[in-house]
């Protein structure tokens, strides 16, 4: 059953070449922490290119419940008023996140500090996923955590009274987690210090630092340090939103599987912490150019323009690549099943966790299209086919996530029999122009009945 009404259910198929400019939506992750920032600020924080999807939207809705004043000013352009940190009230009713951890996750942190109590829920697929993770550490601050069993949504937080500084070592890479402990150090005083073994997408740290945070970044022996110091008062920013890599992976797979396709993706994110995509696919053989590079807001962009690539190869990807493209791998898969030979995925246990398993998700709709995957709990193969040689012809099931939707209708294009997603409604939680935009540069992808 849909956690957003009723089933949206798209088949893609074969069709023409790929053509045009892909302007695809602002940076998910930039979208979410402008909105918390700004609302942790004193005074007005400008926001040009804010993605538009449900996800942050239900932040910004959340962010008008802790007392900051969100305006909608049209074209992605948006104003936030903050209350500074510390400054959060008690939201007067639940707080409905919708389809998003890192809305989630991220407001946790930012309200765990505050001497307030709040209530936090999401549709089916967020309320199954363990909350644990985030509320552990944000227990060394002072802060309870009372939800269901397994420590999932419906969830309340009754905020630290007194909070006392935290120092934390991710178990696991996770840039939300990380997020959230720093985000909840901000009105802890003296200094809360996260480690990781692995480096994650640094966008906190760098919009923090932006906002006028004190923190710091050192790599040691015992990983990449993160200390920041509690309480400072936050400078409201004007902030122009890049493009989102995660978003842009669609169109630009797309292109690489389709023969004939050329298609630019302009100002496209390109963190080091978050590329990694990109990256691989160029080592298995896509034609995949950057042009234009340049720096905004303190993050690399650049324009990308990908093109018919039908002669790729299985690599292996290095397992520490992970971390830069974990919510690609699911389309990554795609494009695997279309290379030669085995491309191998090791350390993306993290994939179980998401809105899906998507690993689980992949491989089963793989299978069911003719593709060979062997997986395990950290790793997965695919055997790629080669191009024009994937059978394609089912239906497969989304499981409530805007990726492995959208992962499945670029599969289709490709495949040499249309394939059917059960409901692509979640793709508007992040990407709520794929349908418009994919059809603009030339897809066949149709909503259909099943």
């Amino acid at each position: 059953m849909s956690g957003h009404g009723a089933p949206i259910p798209m088949t893609s198929r074969k069709g023409p070449t790929l053509k045009g400019v892909a302007n695809v939506p602002g940076d998910k992750s930039i979208s979410h922490r402008s909105l918390i920032l700004g609302a942790l600020s004193v005074g007005e924080t400008r926001i040009v290119g804010l993605l538009e999807g449900q996800d942050v939207l239900d932040t910004g809705k959340a962010m008008q419940a802790f007392g900051a004043e969100v305006n909608d000013h049209g074209g992605g352009e948006w104003s936030v008023h903050g209350v500074g940190v510390g400054g959060f009230s008690e939201p007067e009713s639940v707080i409905d996140c919708g389809n998003s951890g890192t809305g989630v996750r991220l407001i946790m942190g930012a309200m765990a500090t505050s001497p307030i109590t709040a209530t936090f829920t999401g549709d089916a697929s967020l309320n199954g996923r363990p909350m644990g993770r985030v509320t552990d550490p944000l227990a060394l601050f002072g802060t309870q955590a009372y939800g269901r069993q397994g420590g999932r949504l419906p969830m309340t937080l009754v905020g630290a009274k007194e909070p006392v500084p935290a120092r934390y070592t991710t178990p696991v890479p996770s840039a939300q987690v990380k997020s959230a402990v720093l985000l909840a150090g901000l009105n802890a005083p003296g200094q809360t210090v996260v480690i990781e073994k692995e480096a994650t997408r640094d966008h906190s740290e760098r919009m923090l630092a932006g906002f006028g945070a004190e923190i710091s970044v050192e790599t040691t022996p015992e990983g990449r340090v993160i200390t920041l110091t509690g309480q400072p008062e936050l400078r409201p920013q004007h902030i122009v939103v890049p493009r989102d890599p995660s978003s842009a992976a669609f169109p630009v797979c797309a292109a690489l599987l389709v023969e004939g396709s050329d298609v630019l993706v302009p100002n496209i994110g390109l963190n080091p912490t978050r590329a990694g995509l990109f990256y691989t696919l160029q080592e298995m053989g896509a034609d995949l150019t950057f042009e234009n590079p340049r720096e905004e807001g303190g993050e690399p962009v650049a324009d990308l323009r990908a093109k018919f690539s039908p002669d790729m190869q299985g690599i292996e990807v290095p397992p520490e690549r992970a971390a830069s493209m974990i919510d690609e791998y699911p389309v990554l898969s795609v494009v695997a099943a279309f290379a030669k030979g085995q491309t191998i995925m090791r350390g993306v246990k993290e994939l179980r966790v998401k809105e899906s398993d998507r690993i689980d998700a992949m491989a089963v709709g793989l299978r069911a299209a003719g593709v060979t995957v062997d997986e395990g709990e950290d790793w997965w193969i695919v055997e790629g086919r080669g191009f024009g040689d994937v059978p394609g012809g089912v239906t497969v099931e989304s499981r409530l996530d805007h990726r492995i939707a959208m992962s499945f209708l670029v599969f289709g294009l490709a495949t040499n029999k249309p394939i059917t997603v059960d409901d692509a409604g979640p793709i508007a939680t992040s990407f709520p122009i794929f349908e418009t935009l994919m059809a603009e540069l030339g897809a066949s992808i149709t909503r259909s009945n099943v």
